[in-house]
């Protein structure tokens, strides 16, 4: 990746020509995806299991067997259909099982894929770290703001390596975005903009039902664990991103990957204060959650982060973060990030046209004494930069290749307990503004609702 300092930034604005300028300078990204090396020996695999086998985990799977010196043990699911698959996609050798209690007492097995609904997060998380396994859990990290704490003790407490599934902190745009701006490229940032919306059935987490879902090729009782004890129901099951009780909404899908990628690119623990609105604007077909919801956050650092998602959108899926400083804008889009540049007037400016012509001449005699016409060499012109990712680039599995190197160096991932608890508990104080009708308080250091 090219190294970028200030002065480097603005060297290379200054040596573009304008004709350059006006049109994107793009930078190609260097971003390994494969290991190279010596191959991995047969004793130095790490045998991984999942717990939770839906589109999420199974996609985390998929991409986990592609690191070089991995190897998946058991499947533990709640739906029979998912473990009979797992076996279709990994080999009937594969152990599967509903309860994930009899894969954690394996010793054959180093570490887990947590990717179960939100409510099951902390208890499967803790559980496979006392049993001694590394574990990788989707975001967010929590449900509820009591699981944050007994994760983060946990993994201190048995030395365990833990990373939230965020996997944004591990990509190579959200890198160099961040080197741009600790370099200055668009002076002291004030706003971060952030936004995810959708426009489809599947965005808004109507996930196919399965013909043959039934009490009988669903464990229910065990899906609810501490849930509310009620009926079968296959939606709920399918569907659980829809329901407070198993999921956290768009704040714990959504919101928490814009507030991960910010912390990470700006260094922050996260904001002191937040509010939220929305509601339920179009897919009102039982859910108990928003399908619409903006955020406003306040920064110890002195910026502001604006959040929105839309499930209602009337274009086409859009995701973005737009970063406002005092002298350029950056925005990270797809698999780029750009900067554009638009340096701060060295001079106020002035309005002097309605005053007499003597009054004018005298003004500007004394304005040029104080503000001459100069241009110092390297002063930066207006300038665009855009860096992209390499065709095909995943930071999914740069997320994951982080995970399973910190397995085996025992060094800490990227994204361990604390960052996650952080991103998920600036997250949801979105839940709980809605809930109280109020601005509510956080403490991003001692992590704690104020």
């Amino acid at each position: 990746m090219q190294a970028l300092n200030r002065r480097g930034f603005l060297k290379a604005a200054g040596a573009a020509t304008t004709g350059t300028l006006l049109g994107a300078r793009l930078h190609a990204l260097a971003a390994v995806q494969s290991e190279a090396g010596r191959p991995v020996a047969a004793n130095d695999h790490i045998q991984i299991a999942l717990i939770g086998a839906g589109g999420q985990g199974q996609g985390d799977t998929k991409t986990a067997l592609r690191v070089p010196g991995v190897k998946l043990i058991a499947v533990a699911d709640c739906y029979n259909g998912r473990l009979e698959h797992s076996k279709e996609l990994w080999g009937d050798d594969i152990f599967t099982t509903r309860d994930y209690g009899e894969i954690l007492a394996r010793k054959d097995i180093d570490a887990v894929i947590v990717g179960t609904p939100d409510h099951w997060h902390k208890k499967a998380s803790v559980d496979a770290m006392k049993a001694g396994k590394d574990v990788y859990c989707e975001k967010p990290m929590i449900h509820l703001y009591a699981d944050g704490p007994e994760m983060i003790e946990t993994a201190r407490a048995t030395k365990r390596i833990l990373q939230v599934g965020s996997q944004r902190v591990s990509s190579a745009i959200y890198a160099k975005a961040k080197e741009l701006l600790a370099a200055g490229a668009i002076g002291k940032l004030n706003m971060v903009t952030a936004r995810w919306d959708r426009n489809s059935s599947m965005g808004a987490w109507n996930y196919t039902v399965p013909p043959d879902a039934s009490p009988e090729t669903c464990d229910w009782p065990r899906f609810l664990g501490a849930a509310p004890k009620i009926a079968f129901n296959a939606e709920q099951f399918f569907q659980w991103r829809k329901w407070k009780a198993y999921g956290s909404g768009v704040a714990g899908d959504l919101f928490v990957h814009l507030f991960s990628g910010t912390h990470f690119i700006t260094g922050s623990h996260g904001p002191t204060r937040g509010m939220a609105t929305g509601g339920l604007r179009f897919w009102k077909d039982g859910r108990d959650v928003p399908d619409v919801m903006l955020g406003l956050f306040d920064y110890p650092e002195g910026f502001n982060l604006s959040l929105h998602v839309n499930f209602v959108d009337g274009g086409e899926e859009s995701e973005g973060l737009l970063f406002t400083g005092s002298e350029g804008t950056m925005e990270i889009g797809g698999n780029s990030v750009s900067v554009n540049r638009v340096p701060r007037e060295k001079e106020p400016g002035y309005m002097i046209g309605s005053f007499t012509e003597a009054t004018q001449k005298q003004f500007l005699d004394e304005y040029r004494k104080k503000y001459p016409l100069v241009n110092p060499e390297g002063e930066p012109p207006v300038g665009f930069e855009k860096y992209v990712a390499p065709a095909g680039y995943s930071d999914s599995y740069d997320h994951l290749k982080n995970f399973f190197w910190a397995v085996r160096s025992r060094q800490p991932v990227v994204e361990d307990a604390v960052f996650g608890f952080r991103a998920a508990g600036a997250a949801l104080l979105s839940n709980l503004s809605m809930e109280r009708g109020a601005v509510v308080k956080w403490d991003p250091e001692a992590m704690k609702l104020v």
